[in-house]
């Protein structure tokens, strides 16, 4: 089954917006590691796209 989505119901600022990386890190409970790697690659600020597609998080086991 397929369907068609409207483009124009996903707000797209929310993507686009710029983030320090220390503020995304405590954000989303990233660890020193985690934070160092997406500074060299970034800088200090980036995208929350870019972020959120070059975050490494370690699988959760019991």
């Amino acid at each position: 089954m397929s369907f068609n989505i409207d483009p124009s119901a996903f707000e797209q600022e929310t993507l686009r917006q710029i983030w320090p990386i220390r503020d995304f890190c405590m954000q989303y409970n990233l660890d020193l590691d985690n934070e160092r790697r997406l500074r060299t690659l970034f800088g200090e600020y980036a995208t929350a796209v870019e972020l959120l597609m070059n975050v490494e998080r370690r699988p959760r086991f019991r």
